[in-house]
């Protein structure tokens, strides 16, 4: 082996170096190497190019998108007062909701209890959940700026009423990337029921198309043409590499389109696909008391879908993927959105995802998971205090519960409050902007600092709002 020497003249010559030399003298060499080969890992890239602005403590998050607005009164915000002026006209003012048949105040049909050590009320609707009473972080006071459906729903999933902003999961995974080489950075499992708003929900709008949610559907099946057509591999890789050749060509002569560049990248995701995902699908190799934690033999429909996409979401963050949003199963009822028939619908609703969420949030703690896996459980809105009609409740964004768990959050407290009838927010009143805020710090992200230019002005998914609540860190 030669090494090269300069002489006064300038000029260089060959000179012997010996092997030991070589190690001395080059092992930054070698690392170069090393990180060379993590650099060509999109898993290891995505997240080193823009990093955590500061130590996170969550990983991953898990959000359970709780479709059509549960109820708070009737789940983890009792009020007394509701039964003791039951059927009386309601005393506040009005503000206008979605529907104009308005009637009197309107009792919850179900018993509270105490649990934990925490002493956290909780529903009855949620026996399950109540079991893990000393886990959550729940937030009374949140509030929304909308209180119709669609643009609740874009306001909750993306910071922005209308259509075209990019989706808080699409945000996560362009702020750090994904830890998973061989599954999609933003995970959508499709319970059955898509929110009003439709895909624009979890987009990427104007952040590269690889950050957009993937739609996967709870069963063995999971996303189409997950089985290649092809006899052997070599001729799928043959075909992909044709067609990542003219597509790479095609970049070259549009300066690297973000269209075409996202195609590339998602057909070699595709392809590493089709072999990882089989394998997290099948279920096979899970205990049966795991089946039986989550509830996948249980007789109801929803509760077996429900269940399994909770499963289906422990293993995927397992495996790397940063965003999971899990939509509810249909149940013969309205969503959340109980307009009418209010004691039936919840019912089959809590029916349907409890023992699930349960499941998860139990099964995380047992492998050490929970400290670093952050799991929201959020509606759109919440609903009145007040009946629609005689049995039903209208939407009400200006006060409602979420919880948390999990990721860095307080447990076993409350925070916020609303007023006697739980129809508005009085004590610290948060915003969905504060939510995000608080989430993508949990993620060692300042929602401040995420941003990108477009349209002519910096863009970030708290927009010009959002407070970091410090009070639910631990």
């Amino acid at each position: 082996m030669t090494r090269e020497r300069i002489h006064h003249c300038g000029r260089f010559v060959p000179s012997s170096m010996t092997r030991r030399d070589m190690l001395r003298q080059c092992a930054s060499g070698f690392g170069m190497v090393a990180l060379g080969g993590l650099l060509s890992d999109k898993s290891f890239s995505s997240s080193l190019d823009t990093g955590c602005h500061h130590r996170p403590t969550a990983r991953n998050i898990i959000f359970l998108y709780m479709d059509g607005g549960p109820s708070q009164v009737d789940t983890f915000d009792p009020k007394p007062r509701l039964k003791r002026d039951a059927g009386k006209p309601f005393p506040m003012k009005m503000e206008r909701t979605q529907f104009e048949n308005k009637g009197n105040i309107l009792q919850s049909p179900w018993k509270f209890r105490r649990h934990g050590e925490s002493g956290l009320p909780v529903s009855e609707l949620f026996p399950h959940v109540a079991t893990c009473a000393d886990e959550l972080c729940v937030i009374r006071s949140m509030t929304s700026s909308f209180s119709e459906h669609t643009s609740a729903n874009y306001f909750l999933h993306t910071g922005h009423g209308i259509a075209g902003r990019p989706s808080m999961g699409a945000w996560s995974s362009y702020g750090l990337g994904s830890e998973s080489s061989e599954l999609p950075g933003f995970v959508v499992l499709n319970g059955g029921l898509i929110p009003p708003g439709g895909m624009e929900c979890f987009g990427n709008a104007f952040l590269p198309a690889t950050h957009q949610g993937s739609i996967f559907l709870p069963d063995e099946q999971a996303v189409a043409n997950i089985h290649p057509l092809e006899i052997d591999s070599m001729s799928q890789r043959r075909k992909l590499e044709l067609v990542r050749s003219f597509d790479q060509l095609h970049s070259e002569r549009t300066s690297g389109h973000d269209s075409i560049d996202s195609a590339i990248r998602n057909h070699e995701l595709a392809f590493k696909m089709q072999l990882a995902v089989p394998d997290l699908m099948d279920l096979g190799n899970e205990s049966d008391a795991t089946r039986r934690l989550y509830g996948l033999d249980e007789g109801f429909e929803g509760t077996r879908v429900f269940g399994r996409q909770c499963l289906l979401a422990r293993r995927m963050v397992e495996r790397g993927v940063r965003f999971i949003e899990l939509t509810c199963p249909g149940v013969g009822t309205d969503r959340w959105d109980q307009h009418n028939d209010l004691k039936s619908g919840h019912e089959a609703n809590a029916l349907a995802v409890d023992q699930g969420i349960a499941g998860l949030l139990k099964d995380l703690r047992s492998r050490g998971m929970l400290d670093e896996t952050l799991v929201v459980w959020a509606g759109e809105f919440g609903r009145t205090p007040f009946a629609q009609g005689t049995d039903g409740r209208d939407h009400n964004p200006y006060g409602y519960t979420i919880w948390m768990a999990g990721g860095g959050v307080r447990n076993a407290m409350t925070l916020g409050a609303t007023d006697e009838f739980g129809y508005r927010a009085v004590d610290r009143p948060l915003e969905i902007h504060d939510l995000h805020a608080t989430m993508l710090h949990l993620l060692g992200v300042d929602h401040e600092r995420l941003v990108v230019e477009h349209g002519g002005r910096a863009m970030r998914l708290t927009d010009v709002h959002g407070h970091v609540v410090h009070e639910i860190i631990a």
